[in-house]
This record gives C-alpha cells, sequence and structure tokens, in this order.
C-alpha cells in the first residue's frame, strides 16, 4: 500500500495503482501528486497497534498489549505525515500515532455514454490506467494518449502470465468488423464521428479513433492487439515501416542532390501557356527511372 495525504484536510488516499507521475483531487478540492513520501526510520515512539504512546525499548503496548517492533526493517508502508517506515499490516503510524484511513483517489473522468450502446461508461483502473468500461457491451474508452499505455501494460501482463502462444494469436473478426457493414460511432466527449483505423496498420484490429480525445476498443479487441504485438507480427511490422521509410528517404535525399547539381529539374507542376497550372504524371515515373539508373 503506498499512501499520499492531502496538505490541507489531511485524508489519506491508497495510490497504489496510479503512476507517480499523475494527480488527482481531494474531496476538499485541493490537487494531490500521487508520488508517495520517500521513507525515513523515525524512532519507535506509538504503538502501531492502538496509536498510545511507547515506551522506550518497550516490546509491548501497556494499553492493547501488542508488540513494539523495534528493529529498523519494519516494512514498505510509509507514513503520510511523518513518513516514517511502519510494518505492511500497522493501523497507527509508530513515528507520529496517526490512523491510517486510506481512500480511494477520485477519478478524474467525466461520465461517458457508450458510442455503441448509449449506456453510462464507468470509470476503472486497468495497471494503474484509468479507462471507462462499458458494463453492456463491454468495449472500453481510453482517453487521449491512455491507449499505447493500456496496450502496453496488457501485453506485459498477458506475457508475465505466460499465454501459450494459440491464445496469443490474434483474430481478426472482433466488433465492428470490416467484413460485416461498417459502423462508424461517435466519440463519447464531442460527439464527432470517429476514424476507423487498423491498429499498426497490419495487425487486422479495426479500433475508432478521435484524434482529439480518445480511442474506442471493442470487447476483445485489446486482447487482440496484445495477441498482436506478442506473435512478433508487430515487431516484424515496424521493421519492415522503418525499412520503407529509409528507402523512401534515401530516395527523396538523391533527387533532391541531383536537383542541386542541375541534373534534374522538378517537374511536377508546369505553367501552362494560359498562365494556369498543370500536373504531369509521368514526371514521378521518369525520376525513378532516372535514380535507378545513377545508383
Amino acid at each position: 500500500m503506498k499512501l499520499v495525504a492531502c496538505p490541507d484536510c489531511h485524508t489519506q488516499y491508497d495510490v497504489s495503482e496510479l503512476a507517480a507521475e499523475s494527480h488527482f483531487d481531494c474531496r476538499c478540492g485541493s490537487r494531490i501528486d500521487a508520488k508517495p513520501p520517500v521513507s525515513a526510520d523515525a524512532p519507535v515512539r506509538r504503538c502501531s497497534g492502538c496509536g498510545a504512546i511507547a515506551q522506550t525499548e518497550a516490546e509491548s503496548c501497556d494499553y492493547c498489549g501488542a508488540g513494539i517492533v523495534q528493529v529498523p526493517d519494519r516494512g514498505s508502508l510509509i507514513c503520510p505525515e511523518c513518513y516514517a517506515r511502519n510494518l505492511d499490516d500497522a493501523r497507527y503510524c509508530l513515528g507520529c500515532g496517526v490512523a491510517f484511513d486510506p481512500q480511494s483517489p477520485r477519478s478524474q473522468m467525466s461520465e461517458l455514454r457508450c458510442p455503441c450502446c448509449e449506456t453510462w461508461m464507468a470509470s476503472r483502473e486497468v495497471g494503474g490506467i484509468e479507462i471507462q468500461e462499458c458494463g453492456k457491451c463491454h468495449g472500453l474508452w481510453a482517453p487521449e494518449d491512455r491507449f499505447e499505455q493500456l496496450v502496453e501494460r496488457t501485453v506485459t501482463a498477458v506475457r508475465e502470465r505466460g499465454v501459450d502462444e494459440a491464445v496469443q494469436a490474434p483474430r481478426v473478426d472482433g466488433g465492428n468488423p470490416a467484413q460485416q457493414s461498417v459502423e462508424y460511432r461517435r466519440c463519447p466527449e464531442c460527439e464527432v464521428l470517429m476514424g476507423r483505423q487498423n491498429f499498426r496498420k497490419r495487425s487486422g484490429v479495426i479500433v475508432d479513433r478521435c484524434h482529439q480525445h480518445g480511442t474506442w476498443l471493442d470487447a476483445h479487441e485489446l486482447e487482440r492487439i496484445a495477441g498482436f504485438v506478442l506473435s512478433g507480427r508487430h515487431e516484424r511490422a515496424a521493421a519492415l515501416d522503418a525499412q520503407l521509410k529509409a528507402e523512401s528517404d534515401k530516395q527523396e535525399a538523391r533527387m533532391a542532390m541531383l536537383r542541386a547539381q542541375g541534373v534534374i529539374r522538378d517537374t511536377s507542376v508546369e505553367t501552362t501557356i494560359f498562365g494556369g497550372k498543370k500536373s504531369t504524371s509521368t514526371a514521378g515515373t521518369i525520376l525513378d527511372l532516372l535514380v535507378g539508373i545513377l545508383n
């Protein structure tokens, strides 16, 4: 358990599932960093069972009889007030005596309707990433840039679980598939029609994306994306894209050098006798042929 406390009202929150660089609002309205404090080994002054004052070098509490730990290796529970390190099951801080009463951080996401069935979606956390899920169709809404984080955390979880390769293999007949009637969905934030994208261009998993607000995943599409990544096709596709880009950049650089040397001129757009402009469709072919000859 990782605790932080509001600097104003001192409400404690368990931020174990939140990223250290994230923020959230306290119920009093204050903004709180989710980064837990650095621990300190404070002398034992309080009973971790009842919070009563502990006698120096005492082995048990005079009030509740609980054992008092004097060894420095106490545990990983850090008091959010005095930063003293406590046993993981402590009820009170052994340094300042504050009671441990963690609350769940308030959701920062506004209530949204599912773009498929129009029901209200519920906020939930997956691997420390807050998303929204429809309880009816089980679709997922990943706001802004959380989609890539969600894919990364899912792949890590599946890999650690040691799922069989056959289970990892992606299926392409998921929700809103290409072989059925295409359905464009509206962004739950701005209600503008979202674009349909083939994840990594070659996965066969079609996701709905609003470039401004986030990504929508139908039921099981997240698992299929994880399967695509774990199957190795993701790395092969990325390598192929990198190779094609490198070849394209090399060709563009060579053509720029030929233009600078006056060997060729840019004929992609020419002026007509009437003052207008016309495109020459054979220019690209001629340039490609010339570059190929000079290679």
